[in-house]
This record gives structure tokens, sequence and C-alpha cells, in this order.
């Protein structure tokens, strides 16, 4: 059977996709739970939140669910230096837009960033290992081994990004369970950890066979993954499960804001763009006023998560008044093929299709 594969008995799912772990609000316990609930394996993006809050979301996810469920953060870059140049340059910048209130300017000019560079992770970690979650993710980076043992010894089975083989070759050294490959169609953040240029832009189906012959954990396929014929591609190169995230952005449990659910259903295929204007680091999203507006911006952009702090008065703004060019609208470049629906239906749909997907390839 095609859904019996190396990650489903590991991980104790039915089927082997996976609602990707989409930071900012998207993956709401009940996204989650819907997911896990129909045979797949739901994840919660917790990146962004606190201690209290993942520890809040993680028991309500309990009380929707007694099926396997993953929660994903974001590994900190201890190396992140603090250039005040650079930091009031774009406080000055983003005041200059001429969109925002005075309310706005004035949080833009006193937000604090020192306090980004990964003070909450160390807590948010004990969180993860307390609640003893069935399936830790992470991506931005590589925990060391015993970091890893730590949450083993916990019973969780650890997942790790990765962009490039050598990437996939780092995660395999450090004992993970398994290895998400994330090509370049990827919507949302790029996971990339070993330094980013053209040569680590690599789509998903190169990217996949050339790390399943490199590693010995399994792999699971991410980007550009939409549907059963997705699913079935990625099976046939290796993959033991695919992860899909803007297939989930527009379903109805998904906390993305309405305008941003609207604008990925309304797009199209050439309407995604990689930029760093947001956060500070790589990220796949619909290119909206902002993304325009930052391309003429010729000072260098703060690295994560300093961009990614300065530019939250503007998106909160953004948010309160439904105007998605100022949101940060990430999605993957097979946006334009999203179908709204229920989480539940999207999980069936994509079990019939790939079903019928290999029914037709057999004949």
């Amino acid at each position: 059977m095609w859904n019996d594969t190396a990650v489903t008995r590991m991980l104790g799912i039915k089927y082997p996709i996976i609602q990707a772990p989409m930071a900012g609000g998207p993956t709401t316990p009940e996204l989650v739970a819907t997911v896990s609930n129909v045979g797949g394996l739901g994840f919660l993006g917790a990146g962004y939140m606190s201690a209290d809050s993942i520890r809040a979301a993680i028991r309500r996810i309990r009380e929707l669910t007694d099926k396997p469920f993953g929660v994903n953060l974001f590994i900190p870059d201890k190396n992140i230096q603090l250039d005040n140049g650079i930091v009031n340059s774009m406080r000055h910048h983003l005041k200059t837009l001429g969109q925002f209130g005075e309310e706005i300017v004035d949080e833009i000019d006193s937000i604090p960033v020192g306090n980004t560079l990964g003070d909450d992770f160390d807590q948010q970690m004990e969180v993860i290992l307390e609640e003893r979650v069935p399936i830790f993710s992470f991506t931005f980076g590589c925990p060391t081994r015993e970091e890893i043992e730590k949450l083993k010894e916990r019973g969780i089975r650890v997942i790790g990004t990765a962009t490039t083989v050598a990437e996939a070759m780092k995660l395999n050294r450090v004992s993970v369970d398994a290895i998400v490959a994330q090509g370049y169609e990827a919507g949302g953040h790029r996971g990339t950890f070993l330094g980013f240029d053209e040569s680590s832009l690599i789509g998903t189906i190169a990217l996949v066979p050339q790390i399943v012959d490199r590693v010995n954990v399994p792999v699971i396929a991410s980007g550009g993954i939409m549907d059963g014929r997705g699913i079935v591609a990625c099976l046939a190169l290796g993959a033991s499960a695919v992860q899909m995230g803007t297939a989930f952005l527009v379903s109805s449990e998904s906390g993305a804001h309405p305008k941003y659910k609207k604008a990925v259903l309304n797009s199209r295929d050439t309407e995604t763009v990689i930029t760093t204007a947001f956060s500070g680091k790589p990220a796949r999203g619909i290119r909206n006023a902002f993304i325009t507006l930052m391309q003429e911006y010729e000072a260098p952009i703060p690295p994560y998560p300093i961009q990614n702090t300065l530019t939250r008065p503007m998106r909160n703004w953004a948010a309160r008044q439904s105007n998605p060019e100022f949101m940060s609208l990430w999605a993957g470049q097979t946006s334009a093929l999203s179908r709204e629906a229920s989480a539940s239906e999207i999980v069936q749909r994509l079990i019939q299709e790939t079903e019928q997907v290999l029914s037709s390839l057999a004949q």
C-alpha cells in the first residue's frame, strides 16, 4: 500500500501527509487536530509563540485529538550581530513609507530589538520536553547531538529541515529521525542554515532524490506539493512522506487572515517571490506593495529576527486594517492550486487523488 512507509510506521500515522508547521497564526490547534484525526500529521508552528502559549496550544490539541501531532520551533542563530546603524536606517525607512498613522510610526521608532535574538528558545524547548510532544521538528539551524538525544530520551521523535544535500548530511550526523527536504518552490521561510545564495535554491524534484541517496533516515518532501499528483511524484522520488503548507493555508480551520486567504486563492503561478523584506530571512510569498517598495531600499536589511521585529508593527497594523499590501503573504509557487475546504476534506481529497493517480499509472 502506498501509505505504508517508513514515516507512517515511525510516527504512527495512517497516511504520509504532513501539514506543514506554518508559524504566525495559520496552524491553530483546530487545524492541527483535524489533520491528525483524519490520519495525517498536524503540526503546530510555534516559532513566534511564548512558552505559555505553546503549552496552552499543546493541551488544547490534546483535548481535540488522541492522535500523534507535532510542534515546530526555530533554531536561533547565536552569531547574529546587532548593528545599530543598519537598524536605525531601517526604522527611518519604514517610517517614511507614508502608509501608517502616528501611533504605528512611534512604535516602529521605539520597538526594542535587543531581546529578539533567541532569548525565548530555552523556555520554548522546556515546554516541548515537559509536555513530551510526540514529534518535534525544527528549522533555521541544527541542534547538537546531545540536544537531540535529550528529546529522544523523552520519547520524542525529531525531524530536521534541509534545503541542500550538505544540510541534510549534517542533520543525519546528529541523529535526527527524519529530514524534511524543502524545495525552492516552498512557501514561507527557507530553512537554509549553512549559508544562503542562489546555489541553495534547489527544486523539490531535484533535491529529494539527492538527499534520499545520501542519508540513512526517511526523507519528507516539501515544496510545491498540492494534490495527489505531487504526492505520487514525491513518493516515486524516494520520499517517505510529503509536507504541505499552502494546501492547508486556506482551510476553514486555518488561522490565516481572511485577506491573506483571499490573496492565496486569487494568486497565479508567477506571483510569488523570495524576499528578505519582511523578516530579514529569505522567504517565499505573494508579491505586494511592501515587497515592491523594499526593492528600492539600497541599504542592508537587518538580519532575522531583527527585521521581523521592526516590521511587526506594520504587519499588525495591516491585519487590523485588512490591508494585504503590507502583510507577509507567505505561499508556495503552486498557490494557484489552493482549494477552499475544511482540513478534513482536503486530506480526504488528497488520499482519493493519490489512489486515482496510482490506479491510472497501473493501467
